[in-house]
């Protein structure tokens, strides 16, 4: 028998009534009712109550014992009356009748409370994170988080995935992020980097003759934290397989996540089938790459209605003239909503940088009218012919905004997410998955003028391999994917280019001659020579999985030792200088900035 515990502190029931037991755990909660003190032992599993009575001897060491402290008891299992049954917690109908205890580890004053979910500062909450994981909430959230890589391990066998493991000190990418160097002692000068992903390898795997990779991978990238991404390091669903075409990709991808998004939450699934988005479409109509598919507003382009002699809204007509479009988003019968419904709208717009958000309602009374500052300047005609572009409807409104393309996705993207929330529109209960696809290969740098890759330089671009016009480099589009649930971005994925040719003349477009892509990918162009099959993969963010399935809105409440804003663990005090015997050993000087 185990010395410290005959049962957790979730394993007892009335069936164990008159069981003499041995529990261990933290003190959770203590509670002095002069006679008797109730105190809610808990451990891994759970929250048992334990009593002690005055009389007991006991009684005034336990009266004064430090929250969090960790003890063993010995007692007696008792049944609970009906009046006081706690039916929040499974042991709810007993108690154990303490006997006697052991102090097995002491407590000193906390810094922060356990037994609730309080929000503290980051820094309190980092800097004492063993206490923070202690609280039932990211408690659980670890432990979800553990269950959701065991369930996504054990489908990938299913589905016929092979699990290897990739170096983690791998040579510096030139792409991409900024990466983690690590001095190498045995070669004076040089430098690991950690991978931020295991792209090249995974390749190399497909390469080396193996049919379906995985792993849960580790992935280093020296970038800023933000909400959905941990500074420093994260984990991914990292896979590739062998002969395969985009279909085939997220055939597995869908099954997967359907069945995991099935298994650990309750929330409903707005699609088994993912709906593809182009990425021209989603830029139009959602005014990003990351469409929340719950949101019903839809972004449309009525530039022309603006062409129209009819319509007199000099502002925009001028504005076109130097190639400014206008874009448009329709609410349903929204025109009773009061004023300043839309003027706050109007005046959030502006807090954001924009000129603002022009707006109109449609009514009709013998003909077509537009209510609102703006609806002067269309005639009856004009708004017949924006109900027949748009589709909107007597009694709907309609927001409108002019600018430069990029621009106007941008205040677009946010006034449908905007607007959406003030009317209530997203339904919170609810996962809706979505691919974006046909990425475009290249794109323009604006400030250079300069013909770079769009997204990942080892996809394979669509179309005839034979009769691509490089002459036309920003038409030519990528088997490239990207995976999106509730606006946010859980991976990116493509079809790899194998064609080591080919490769080299994407690289040309790009302003990389044959030399620079030998000496940067030797390795990748090296392999793809030696008879290299078609093959594809992505790597979906495990941690940001965890929280669209947690409901959390920061990736830190699903990670176990996370990192602050800057990078700093504040626990373990990383990073933290290295002495100069160190230094001397890795051929280091350091010349730090002022």
């Amino acid at each position: 028998m185990n010395k410290y515990r005959s049962h957790n502190c979730n394993e007892l029931r009335k069936k164990d009534i008159d069981l003499n037991v041995s529990l261990s755990g933290w003190v959770n909660k203590k509670r002095d009712h002069g006679n008797l003190l109730f105190i809610d032992l808990r451990d891994n599993y759970g929250i048992t109550q334990c009593i002690i009575d005055k009389a007991n001897i006991n009684f005034s060491l336990l009266e004064k014992i430090q929250l969090e402290t960790v003890i063993k008891v010995m007692g007696r299992v008792v049944d609970r009356s009906d009046e006081t049954v706690n039916k929040e917690i499974d042991t709810g109908e007993i108690e154990i009748s303490i006997e006697n205890f052991e102090v097995l580890g002491s407590c000193i004053e906390l810094p922060m409370p356990v037994f609730s979910d309080q929000e503290y500062s980051e820094e309190i909450r980092l800097k004492y994170r063993f206490l923070d994981l202690r609280r039932k909430k990211i408690h659980e959230n670890i432990i979800l988080r553990s269950k959701v890589i065991s369930f996504i391990r054990d489908e990938m066998n299913n589905l016929g995935f092979l699990e290897f493991q990739t170096p983690i000190l791998t040579s510096s990418s030139p792409e991409g992020a900024r990466d983690f160097l690590v001095p190498s002692r045995l070669n004076p000068g040089k430098f690991y980097a950690l991978p931020q992903a295991p792209q090249q390898f995974k390749q190399l795997i497909m390469v080396s003759g193996f049919d379906k990779y995985f792993q849960i991978a580790p992935c280093f990238r020296d970038e800023d934290a933000r909400a959905d991404r941990s500074p420093g390091e994260f984990y991914q669903l990292d896979m590739e397989m062998s002969f395969v075409e985009q279909e085939d990709v997220f055939e597995i991808v869908e099954k997967l996540l359907v069945k995991t998004f099935k298994k650990f939450s309750k929330k409903k699934l707005m699609f088994d089938k993912f709906p593809k988005i182009p990425y021209s479409d989603s830029l139009l109509k959602y005014g990003n790459d990351k469409p929340d598919l719950r949101n019903p507003l839809i972004i449309q382009d009525i530039t022309e209605i603006f062409t129209r002699k009819d319509v007199s809204f000099e502002i925009f007509k001028k504005l076109i003239k130097s190639g400014s479009k206008v874009r448009c988003i329709v609410t349903k019968n929204t025109k009773s909503k009061p004023r300043s419904f839309f003027d706050n709208i109007d005046k959030w717009a502006k807090e954001q940088g924009a000129s603002g958000l022009a707006y109109l309602s449609i009514e009709k009374d013998k003909q077509l009218s537009g209510k609102g500052p703006i609806g002067k300047f269309f005639s009856h005609q004009s708004l017949e012919a924006l109900i027949n572009l748009t589709q909107a409807k007597i009694g709907d409104s309609i927001f409108l905004a002019c600018g430069k393309e990029k621009e106007l996705e941008r205040i677009t993207s946010l006034a449908r997410d905007k607007i959406a929330k003030d009317l209530d529109l997203i339904d919170e209960n609810t996962f809706a998955f979505c691919w974006v696809v046909d990425y475009p290969m290249f794109k323009k740098n604006e400030e250079t003028q300069i013909i770079e890759f769009s997204h990942n330089p080892f996809s394979m671009p669509q179309g005839d391999r034979d009769n691509i016009d490089f002459d036309k480099p920003l038409d030519i589009l990528a088997y490239q994917y990207d995976i999106v649930c509730n606006g946010i971005e859980l991976s990116s994925g493509a079809i790899r280019n194998h064609v080591p040719e080919l490769m080299y003349k994407l690289f040309s477009v790009a302003g990389y001659d044959k030399k620079q892509v030998d000496e940067k990918f030797s390795g990748m162009i090296n392999a793809l020579s030696y008879g290299a099959p078609p093959h594809g993969g992505i790597a979906p963010g495990i941690d940001r999985i965890v929280m669209l399935l947690a409901d959390e809105k920061n990736i830190r409440e699903v990670t176990m030792f996370p990192m602050n804003q800057n990078a700093q663990d504040l626990m373990m005090n990383a990073p933290s200088k290295i002495d100069e015997r160190q230094l001397k050993e890795l051929s280091l000087i350091l010349n730090l900035k002022k």
